[in-house]
């Protein structure tokens, strides 16, 4: 009906706006965490071309108000599909071109890599960094409230059985309940511990000489390379890193990549955290059933 057709082109009128790429981002986070389905980013690209394809609009005003845009979108994410993996035929025609136009050829850098400005990287590559800083910083937020979660579970659990458990142990001379509740203290505690160690910072050296910039081998926008330098050199080794698009596209991906790590750590501990929480209840529930049954 008319009304339906209203209510899918609105629920889906994000396709023809800027707040499209957004709205990737978060689908894509909604899909690993209600779903565990990972996505690699050629995976992602296809599943998103795939949709955009096969969408139309249904009313006339839907059309005609984001269907330019939502193409548009599709061509930026076939070209970006393009750059970040050609196919054999492309790469193939992309240096017969270069070879009939005697292109100049590109000038490798001082890591050995070629210059990424002189790839002539465009907004989609800009977006792809934007969208990775994004998912990375709120899967870093997400860890940290799962931590405090634990944290704050367990503390209320310590309080709880100190307070109550214990006076009843004192008073207990069969001394039952002794075993449960060291079970339920230790559990807690350890959990405690993994939490706080998924949250706790790591302290680096918080320099870089100059040497190590005009090298490349820094990594400026992190906040712990370079608290302990002086204002002049970070001013100058900004400065360097904002002129040369390699050095200022390298220290993204090494940005991304140690982001990568620390997240991995992250929610490793978490994950043996929930693991001692949820197995470590479920034993000492157990062993208080049994305390409570032989007393």
């Amino acid at each position: 009906s008319l009304q339906e057709q209203i209510m899918c082109d609105s629920d889906l009128n994000h396709l023809g706006k800027d707040s499209y790429w957004e709205r990737c981002v978060k689908v894509r986070q909604e899909l690993m965490i209600a779903r565990g389905r990972v996505m690699q980013e050629d995976e992602w690209l296809d599943f998103e071309i795939g949709f955009l394809a096969q969408h139309t609009y249904h009313t006339d005003i839907a059309e005609s108000s984001w269907g330019n845009q939502k193409r548009k979108h599709l061509k930026q994410l076939h070209k970006l599909k393009r750059k970040l993996f050609p196919t054999e035929e492309e790469l193939a025609a992309d240096l017969q071109k270069k070879k009939k136009k005697k292109k100049k050829k590109i000038a490798p850098s001082d890591s050995g890599n070629t210059k990424i400005k002189e790839l002539n990287l465009g907004r989609g590559v800009e977006t792809m960094y934007r969208a990775a800083y994004r998912t990375h910083v709120n899967l870093s937020a997400m860890a940290d409230n799962k931590a405090n979660i634990m944290l704050s579970i367990n503390a209320i659990i310590i309080s709880i059985v100190v307070s109550t458990l214990v006076p009843q142990i004192v008073s207990d001379p069969s001394g039952a309940l002794v075993v449960p509740t060291l079970m339920l203290l230790i559990v807690c505690l350890l959990a405690i511990v993994y939490a706080t160690l998924s949250t706790r910072p790591k302290v680096t050296e918080g320099r870089f000489s100059r040497e190590d910039i005009e090298q490349k081998r820094s990594n400026l926008l992190f906040f712990g390379n370079f608290y302990n330098m002086d204002l002049d050199d970070f001013h100058w080794g900004m400065m360097e890193m904002i002129k040369d698009e390699d050095f200022l596209y390298s220290s993204m991906t090494r940005d991304l990549y140690w982001l990568g790590k620390v997240l991995a750590k992250k929610y490793k501990l978490l994950s043996i955290c929930y693991n001692i929480f949820m197995y470590g209840l479920i034993a000492s529930v157990v062993a208080f059933a049994i305390a409570y049954s032989v007393g």
